[in-house]
């Protein structure tokens, strides 16, 4: 299995990076997550028939701006749009006229499907628990080729976030704020904040993302961000075009 991140910023596109998406390239399927503008690089790493299945995990623009950029690709098999009540509608106002392509109109099908917090089969399994943010906002965990991996963007520190990381192979999270940073009222995390997340939950590895552009201006301030963690080992700072195996 491959983890591949095609963007890796909160906010905004910068030198650093386009925003938020990561792509999971299992043996059964291609999982997208989130829809920043980074996505319009999935192509370079899909070259199959594979089913596509891509995961909102809320509707903040720099989590869903790329979607007008999903009339560039050919998936022979469609895609499959999972998100929390509310995505059919939000989908119907940004993807249509006069913002873009409509999703009836995309040169391959696609389904949309709206979850609540729980368990799912769909058909690997999968498990959604919202986080903390200024907007509602889910959590995944993926099971697949027998790694689990699991998705936190946009959050504050939460339990669920430790329930979904709970003994997960890889656990991707944010990291919008600098060490030592914190707002209750725009909740995220900082590097401390996401490795403590990680070790309540017994998760094998740590790979931040979601760098807020405006306070991370280079990647090695990503890499210093991270260095300051005390308490666990094994953490991959992201950037564009970095590729994890699993």
């Amino acid at each position: 299995m491959q983890v591949i991140f095609l963007g890796t910023n909160g906010w905004y596109d910068t030198d650093t990076g386009n925003t938020i998406c990561t792509l999971i390239n299992s043996e059964k399927y291609h999982i997208i997550l989130d829809a920043g503008n980074g996505i319009y690089k999935a192509d370079r790493y899909i070259h199959d028939d594979l089913p596509v299945y891509l995961f909102l995990s809320h509707f903040h623009l720099d989590h869903i701006v790329g979607l007008h950029i999903l009339n560039k690709f050919r998936f022979p098999q469609g895609l499959k749009i999972y998100g929390q009540k509310g995505t059919k509608k939000v989908l119907e106002t940004i993807m249509n006229q006069p913002f873009t392509v409509p999703l009836d109109m995309l040169p391959f099908p696609v389904e949309v499907h709206e979850l609540s917090s729980g368990p799912y089969k769909v058909p690997f399994a999968l498990e959604c628990e919202f986080l903390v943010h200024a907007a509602p906002c889910l959590g995944y965990r993926l099971d697949l080729d027998r790694k689990v991996v699991t998705y936190c963007p946009d959050t504050g520190v939460c339990d669920n976030a430790v329930k979904l990381a709970e003994d997960a192979d890889l656990l991707i999270a944010e990291c919008a704020h600098k060490p030592g940073e914190e707002s209750p009222v725009w909740p995220h995390l900082n590097p401390q904040d996401a490795a403590d997340i990680a070790r309540r939950a017994g998760a094998k590895r740590l790979a931040l993302t979601h760098f807020d552009a405006g306070r991370y201006l280079t990647v090695q301030e990503r890499l210093d961000a991270a260095a300051t963690v005390t308490n666990f080992e094994g953490i991959v700072v992201g950037r564009d075009g970095l590729v994890l195996q699993l």
